[in-house]
C-alpha cells in the first residue's frame, strides 16, 4: 500500500500546485485496496472532504492506471493510518492534539504550536525543514538557526514547534524559550539585584535556548554583551540556539557587529508571507477551532481579501460570533456580510500583489524592500510601494508600516505625501506608477 500510494502521489504532485499538494495530499495514507475499493485516510475531516470533492476523478484515474482496475474511492479521517505515517513525513495541517498527554512543559511554550499543526507551503517550506532538522538533532546542524520574516508568517509557531518536539522526545533536556524583551528584563533585574552570576548559570546551562524578536536588541549594549557570551558558551558546548526576527541580522540597527556575525554563523532563513492557496487552507483548518464549517468557495473569497494571517484568525473569531451554533457548511452569502466589515484590499489589488510587482519591476527582493537599508535603489521603490498600498487598498498608515518591516506610521505618511507631490511635478514618476498599476492587474489575470 505504501509503495503504491507513493507512486500515486508522485503523479498527483505533477497535476496540482505545490501548496495544495503539501497541505492536502502529502499527509494522506492509502489504508487498503480490497475488491477494487481504495480507502484513503486524511488527518482531518476537512482535508478528506476537500480532496474527495475536488480530486476524486484525478486520484481514481491514477489508481485505475496503476492497478488495472475500476477503482472506487472512500475517504476517511479516522486516523486509523496514523501508525503508517512517519513523524518526519512533512507538513500537516491541524492534527488533532487534544489527546496528547499533558505534561509540565517549560514556561511559555504553547502545546498547540507543533510541527503537525503548522501550515506549510513554498513560502515557509525551507524554514519548516530547517526547524524540524534542528528539533530532531539539536546542536548538531544549523546552529544557530535564525528565522526572519514579517509579522504573522509563523516564526513563533516554528520556535514553539522546536521546543515541543524536543520536550516530547527528550523531556530531560533543559529548554528555555522567551522573547528578547523578557531576556532584557532578566538582565536588567540581575544587574539591579547584583545576581548576574545566577543569570549566567540559568542561561548558559540549558540544552536549547530559543529567543524571539531579537530585533529588539537594538541599542541595548549590556544586554547584547550578556547574550554574546551566553551564545558563545552554548554553541561551544554543542547546545542549540534558535533565534527569530523581523529582519536579517545584517539589517538590525544598532547591534554589535560581533553579535550579528554570530547570528549569521549558522543557517539564516527568510519566511515569506503565505500565498493565496495557503491562506485559503489556513482558513479551512483553523475554522474548526471556532466550530465553523467553511465551504472552499467562501474560504477563497476571504483569502482573496485578507492577506495577514493574524487578520484571518480575527475574521474567523468575528464570524463565529455571528453564526454561533450553526453546524451547516457556510457559503459565500454567510461570510460576505462579515467580510464587508473587515478592512481589506479590493479584490483586484491586494498588498502582496503590489509588493511582488514592485519587487519584480525594480529587480529587488521583498526582504530588501521591507529591510532597514536606505540605499538609493531601495528608497524610491519603498516609497512608491507605500503610496500604492495607501491609494489602492484600505490599509491604514500603521498597517502599511507594520507590513513593510515595522516602520513608524509617520514614515509612511511622509513617503505617501512625497510621491503624491512627485506625481504632479514629474511626468516620468506618474508614468512609472501607472505602468506598475497595469502590471499588477495583468499579473492577476495571468
Amino acid at each position: 500500500m505504501e509503495e503504491l500510494w507513493k507512486e500515486v502521489l508522485a503523479e498527483v504532485e505533477i497535476e496540482v500546485s505545490k501548496p495544495i499538494f503539501l497541505t492536502f495530499f502529502k499527509p494522506t495514507v492509502l489504508v487498503s485496496l480490497e475488491s477494487s475499493v481504495a480507502t484513503i485516510d486524511a488527518p482531518t475531516h476537512i482535508t478528506a472532504e476537500y480532496i474527495e470533492k475536488r480530486y476524486y476523478s484525478l486520484i481514481k484515474k491514477i489508481l485505475d492506471k496503476k492497478t488495472l482496475q475500476n477503482v472506487s474511492l472512500i475517504f476517511t479521517s479516522a486516523g486509523g493510518a496514523g501508525k503508517s505515517r512517519k513523524s518526519t513525513e512533512g507538513p500537516l495541517f491541524a492534527k488533532d492534539i487534544t489527546n496528547i498527554a499533558q505534561k509540565a512543559r517549560p514556561q511559555r511554550i504553547r502545546p498547540d504550536f507543533t510541527f503537525d499543526s503548522l501550515a506549510v507551503s513554498e513560502s515557509n517550506q525551507l524554514a519548516y525543514t530547517a526547524a524540524l532538522t534542528v528539533a530532531s538533532n539539536p546542536g548538531t546542524k544549523y546552529n544557530p538557526l535564525f528565522l526572519y520574516g514579517t509579522v504573522g508568517v509563523g516564526k513563533t509557531h516554528l520556535m514553539n514547534s522546536i521546543a515541543n518536539k524536543v520536550f516530547d522526545e527528550h523531556p530531560e533536556n533543559k529548554i528555555i524559550y522567551l522573547t528578547t524583551e523578557e531576556f532584557t528584563n532578566e538582565v536588567v533585574e540581575a544587574i539591579r539585584d547584583k545576581t548576574t552570576a545566577h543569570l549566567r548559570k540559568k542561561f548558559r546551562n540549558v540544552d536549547i535556548l530559543l529567543l524571539d524578536d531579537v530585533q529588539f536588541l537594538a541599542g541595548k549594549e549590556r544586554v547584547q554583551e550578556e547574550l554574546f557570551h551566553t551564545f558563545n558558551t552554548l554553541v561551544d558546548k554543542g547546545h542549540q540556539v534558535a533565534l527569530s526576527s523581523d529582519r536579517p541580522p545584517s539589517e538590525i540597527k544598532k547591534i554589535e557587529a560581533r553579535l550579528a556575525s554570530r547570528f549569521e554563523g549558522g543557517l539564516t532563513v527568510d519566511i515569506e508571507p503565505p500565498d493565496f492557496e495557503l491562506r485559503a487552507a489556513i482558513l479551512l483548518i483553523k475554522s474548526k477551532k471556532y466550530g465553523l464549517n467553511l465551504s472552499y468557495e467562501s474560504a477563497k473569497a476571504v483569502a482573496e481579501r485578507i492577506v495577514d494571517t493574524r487578520a484571518l484568525e480575527g475574521f474567523l473569531l468575528r464570524l463565529s460570533s455571528v453564526v454561533s451554533g450553526d453546524a451547516r457548511e457556510l457559503q459565500l452569502d454567510d461570510v460576505l456580510p462579515v467580510l464587508g466589515k473587515t478592512k481589506q484590499a479590493p479584490s483586484f489589488l491586494r498588498p502582496d500583489n503590489i509588493i511582488e510587482t514592485i519587487c519584480s519591476f525594480y529587480n529587488i527582493k521583498s526582504t530588501q524592500l521591507k529591510g532597514a537599508k536606505r540605499d538609493s535603489f531601495l528608497v524610491g521603490p519603498r516609497h512608491i510601494c507605500m503610496f500604492l498600498l495607501k491609494e489602492e487598498t484600505r490599509m491604514t498608515f500603521v498597517e502599511i508600516g507594520n507590513l513593510l518591516g515595522g516602520r513608524d506610521h509617520t514614515t509612511v505618511m511622509h513617503a505617501v505625501d512625497k510621491i503624491r507631490e512627485m506625481i504632479t511635478l514629474s511626468e516620468k514618476t506618474k508614468e512609472e506608477i501607472q505602468f506598475i498599476k497595469r502590471k499588477i492587474k495583468e499579473n492577476l489575470l495571468e
